[in-house]
Parts: C-alpha cells; structure tokens; sequence
C-alpha cells in the first residue's frame, strides 16, 4: 500500500537541499534538521520529513535525498 503525502512545499525543499550540501553524511544532515525542529523517518521504504515535536508528517522527500 503507498502512503500518501502532501508535496513539500518548494522553498522547504530548497531548505533541506542546502542544509543536505553542508553536511558530510547522511548521519549529519539528519542531525542538523533535527536542529530545526524536523526529522526524517523511512517508513514503507520513503522517507518522509516529520516535525521533531509532534511526529506530524510534513511531506515525502525525493529520491535524490536518499
């Protein structure tokens, strides 16, 4: 079954893919978000941006983030 999920909005995107550039690894990226108030979580193999705070999911990510 495929989840459904809202497209993320386009200057959240460009957002993420900045913070992806700075970090080294996956690892860090992820742990820099998490400084924003976000998190990435793999569910039903996507990954899917999630605010830390309530786990409300914001939208699934591209592949290129993978």
């Amino acid at each position: 079954m495929e989840r459904k999920t809202a497209p993320i909005d386009p200057s959240m995107l460009d957002f993420i893919r900045r913070e992806r550039e700075k970090a080294l690894s996956p690892r860090e990226w992820q742990f820099r978000l998490r400084g924003y108030g976000y998190s990435v979580k793999t569910i039903e193999g996507a990954q899917i941006l999630t605010r830390l705070t309530t786990g409300d999911e914001i939208g699934r990510l591209p592949p290129e983030f993978a």
